[in-house]
């Protein structure tokens, strides 16, 4: 496929934006350090920066540890920045709708924007974790259009079927769905209905009304 490196050595970006829910950026990254064979790019937006210290009491820094590169979110020569550095896929989680826009719009201005845009034309996954709510009619409409363009759209909505006593156990939930959108496996929670998982009601595999 157009874009992807060899299966030996998978490149995944994760960036985190400024909206609220910085938790789920970091948490991927630490997810994938388990993974044998991915190399983890990290960006992170001035706002995500303050967000991160604000919510999880750690400064940007703390993502040299998690990430095998770190880029400057200024700098459009990084390597995530070409179509010709072949990457699995992209994150951003969480993505602010202000980043939403400017990869719906291809205003590309900064780092991650740019990376964002070189996912989609080089038909790699791209999953923005959209932390918003209420939507207006604006916000929609740049969702719809980046769903068009082939992004995914997964904003980060906790299931309860797994009986979750923590918020970790339900950040892990969704970073879990969200590396799945990348062909990235962990069991980092109960699954619906499989084996070790969750039992699905009534034995039949699927919810009942």
């Amino acid at each position: 496929m157009t874009g992807q490196p060899d299966a030996a050595r998978r490149r995944v970006v994760v960036a985190i934006t400024g909206a609220s829910g910085a938790i789920f950026g970091l948490r991927l990254l630490e997810l994938l350090k388990t993974v044998p064979g991915i190399e983890r790019h990290a960006v992170i937006s001035k706002a995500g920066g303050l967000t991160l210290q604000a919510e999880c009491s750690l400064p940007p820094s703390h993502l040299d540890r998690l990430a095998d590169q770190v880029h400057a979110n200024g700098n459009l020569g990084a390597p995530i920045a070409s179509g010709s550095f072949r990457c699995h896929g992209m994150l951003v989680a969480p993505c602010s709708i202000k980043t939403a826009a400017s990869i719906a719009t291809g205003v590309t201005s900064d780092l991650i924007s740019r990376a964002a845009d070189v996912m989609l034309k080089e038909r790699c996954p791209l999953v923005l974790a959209v932390r918003e709510t209420p939507l207006h009619l604006g916000h929609l409409e740049t969702l719809a259009q980046l769903a068009r363009l082939g992004a995914i759209i997964f904003p980060p909505v906790p299931g309860f079927y797994h009986r979750p006593e923590s918020l970790a156990e339900l950040v892990d939930q969704s970073c879990m769905r969200m590396l799945d959108q990348l062909g990235i496996h962990l069991d980092a929670a109960p699954r619906w209905g499989e084996a070790g998982g969750v039992p699905a009601i009534g034995g039949t595999g699927g919810r009942q009304a």
